[in-house]
């Protein structure tokens, strides 16, 4: 007697196929940063803002962003309520996702994913903690970050 099964092929490819998938998402990721980024400078410099402090806090596998602070000059004001349209890399799309967020929404995604550029698993173990502050006039985001860490020195005697 001979058993015959409709097992079908193994295809062994998934890893290339997904390698291909990142390394294109990841691209239009790239492609898609200045062009959000200029967005939202060129909204919160037609509202007359000079800078933007929005500070985080992440520990214990989670981490948030605390506070976002606007200021005009020397003065602390309200975050702008346009909206503008950023665009998202969409995993397994060649074209971005469009959409029109607030201001707000537009500098937490911001921050957000510079976080993940510069420091992936911040919110890990103990976590970290810092600001970004946006230069409206030189549109630059500079990050002051603190890693935070657990140390441990042993000592051990016979006497």
């Amino acid at each position: 007697m001979t058993d015959s099964f409709d097992t079908p092929l193994i295809d062994h490819s998934p890893a290339s196929d997904w390698a291909a998938k990142s390394g294109a998402h990841d691209r239009l990721r790239a492609e898609l940063h200045p062009r959000n980024r200029t967005a939202l400078f060129d909204a919160l410099a037609a509202a007359g803002m000079t800078h933007v402090v929005v500070s985080f806090d992440g520990y214990g596998d989670s981490g948030q962003i605390e506070n976002i602070e606007v200021k005009a000059g020397d003065a602390t004001v309200a975050i702008p309520a346009a909206q503008i349209e950023i665009a998202h890399a969409v995993w397994g799309q060649s074209d971005p996702q469009r959409s029109l967020v607030s201001v707000a929404a537009a500098i937490e995604n911001l921050a957000y994913d510079l976080l993940e550029q510069a420091h992936s698993g911040w919110e890990n173990n103990e976590g970290a903690y810092g600001e970004f502050t946006f230069d409206v006039a030189m549109r630059t985001v500079t990050l002051d970050f603190n890693y935070r860490f657990i140390e441990s020195e042993h000592s051990r005697h016979v006497f």
